[in-house]
């Protein structure tokens, strides 16, 4: 299996894209693991919110297959535990999946083409974080779940 972490715009903190990238890298000890940065839009200042969530939501589906199991980010989504969401991983690679993508999406969230397209939306807290911080919050949470299926002492209850 394959999973793929798409974000909307770059990550322009360098502290916070070198830890993207550790855990990124241990992650592929695991998986397969693809994360794609999609470009800023341009002249977003002179969109509205909805403009600027349909842009994205066009830059999005592009990267997203028929096949692929789409996941987003969002407040209104379900709430995992970290082992709860290992379970989930399992369950995604029992089921033959070849491709787990996950969104992170701009500051406004998704557009309604998305959200229609989406297969399960996950929250990661009732609190609001950045989405420079999600995206590191994210690939550790990966790790940390193919940690806990692997019984590696990452994880501690």
């Amino acid at each position: 299996m394959t999973i793929t972490l798409l974000v909307v715009g770059k990550t322009d903190e360098n502290n916070l894209a070198t830890l993207i990238q550790k855990y990124a890298s241990r992650l592929q000890h695991y998986v397969k693991f693809v994360y794609t940065e999609l470009p800023d839009l341009k002249n977003a200042k002179n969109l509205s919110e909805n403009q600027q969530k349909d842009k994205e939501g066009i830059l999005i589906l592009k990267h997203v297959e028929t096949s692929d199991f789409l996941v987003l980010f969002d407040e209104n989504g379900k709430q995992f535990t970290s082992r709860g969401f290992a379970e989930f991983l399992q369950k995604k690679m029992n089921s033959g999946l070849k491709n787990l993508v996950f969104v992170i999406g701009g500051p406004y969230g998704f557009g309604e083409r998305v959200l229609q397209r989406a297969n399960q939306k996950i929250s990661l807290s009732k609190m609001t974080f950045s989405h420079q911080m999600v995206r590191l919050f994210t690939v550790e949470q990966l790790y940390r779940g193919f940690s806990i299926l692997r019984n590696e002492p990452y994880h501690h209850d």
